[in-house]
């Protein structure tokens, strides 16, 4: 597999990586099939968190691969924002992946401001990953986080870590548009290293496998990490892994204009809405999608279909952020804005404006809840 340089840090990694979370779904033996087989691919990243299944996944890998331990660059998560509950848990993690130090230690899940303050202040858990470090526990601190990125633009701007890891897939790439225009650019300025995962954003691009790996490798990242826990996953991305040729710009275009998965509804923030004089529609489908990434549409296609946006949906737990942010930008519409014929036919994407709106309308600025 191609290997990409991790930042700034003098490593190199393989364009794809092993994810734990899933390795919990399996047995042992399944476990120990699995990490080999990648292994034995050229693949050279693992990672995990300490929260997967309270240890248990750190564990499943230690049982399988400790003693390939020079074979592959490790990293776990920690969820604790305080010093003392971060090394404890550092502890733990490396008693259960039986190794003396993890390659890369993530600050895990950092969703807003206030986790990124609570790492950052003294006596937080970037003050454990320094200690760590110098003990010969960590060699990279890195940083986690999903959705749009209150947060990790906060700390990223005020740290220099080494890994950023964030989700990358066509489908979230425009409901959190500052992810690829602010939060990635600002990485690649400090040179941070920027690891993709959720290629299949949580599994709703199951459909289209090949078509979101590739995207997901396209962007500027140094690897992204596949949950993959069967050995049929294993062996459809490596070899798509194996045989990665970047998008072209064209072929990003057709992925906006024709993927299925944003149906007729997912904004795709052209400039097209621009021209609309009163009414941010832009930013009005924006916030729609941090709030629940644009999966309720009103429509009940089918049971599989109606199941995974309803779990989906909310996966990342900013829908507070997202009322908030609406209602602190004054946004007023009365039911006039939602008939104005200035408002229909124009999307090149075929949106229904005006029904859209009333569904964004409705989901920031009332008590609505389909989850």
């Amino acid at each position: 597999m191609q290997k990409r340089p991790l930042g700034k840090t003098g490593e190199k990694i393989t364009h794809l990586g092993m994810g734990g979370f899933h390795l919990l779904e399996i047995p042992q033996e399944d476990v120990n099939a699995l990490l080999n087989k990648y292994l034995d691919k050229g693949g050279n990243y693992i990672e995990t968190s300490a929260s997967y299944g309270k240890g248990e996944s750190e564990k499943k890998i230690a049982a399988a691969v400790s003693g390939r331990r020079d074979d592959y660059l490790l990293g776990t998560k920690v969820d604790e924002r305080d010093k003392e509950g971060a090394l404890n848990t550092l502890d733990r993690s490396l008693k259960n992946l039986k190794t003396g130090h993890v390659d890369i230690w993530f600050m895990h899940a950092v969703q807003n401001r206030d986790d990124a303050n609570e790492i950052l202040a003294p006596g937080g858990a970037l003050e454990a990953a320094e200690t760590a470090r110098e003990q010969g526990k960590v060699r990279f601190i890195g940083i986690t986080g999903h959705g749009q990125p209150f947060g990790l633009m906060h700390a990223v701007k005020n740290y220099d870590f080494e890994a950023l890891m964030i989700p990358t897939n066509y489908y979230d790439h425009f409901n959190f548009p500052d992810v690829p225009g602010k939060l990635i650019p600002l990485a690649q300025l400090k040179q941070t290293a920027v690891i993709g995962m959720k290629a299949f954003a949580d599994g709703y691009l199951w459909r289209s496998p090949e078509r979101a790996l590739r995207f997901a490798l396209s962007l500027p990242v140094a690897t992204v990490v596949a949950g993959m826990n069967t050995m049929e996953l294993l062996e459809k991305d490596t070899a798509l892994a194996e045989d990665f040729k970047p998008l072209s710009h064209e072929e990003a275009g057709e992925i906006y204009r024709e993927a299925p998965e944003y149906r007729d509804y997912v904004c795709r923030q052209c400039p097209k809405c621009d021209q609309i004089k009163g009414i941010p529609v832009k930013r009005i489908f924006e916030m729609e999608g941090w709030f629940d990434r644009q999966m309720w549409d009103g429509e009940v296609v089918n049971p599989e279909d109606y199941s995974l946006r309803v779990r989906l949906g909310p996966w990342y737990q900013q829908q507070e952020e997202a009322r908030n942010t609406f209602y602190w930008d004054d946004i007023k519409l009365d039911e006039t804005d939602f008939s104005r014929e200035d408002l229909r036919g124009f999307c090149p994407y075929g949106i229904d404006i005006p029904r859209k709106l009333r569904i964004a309308v409705e989901k920031l600025s009332s008590d609505w809840n389909l989850y």
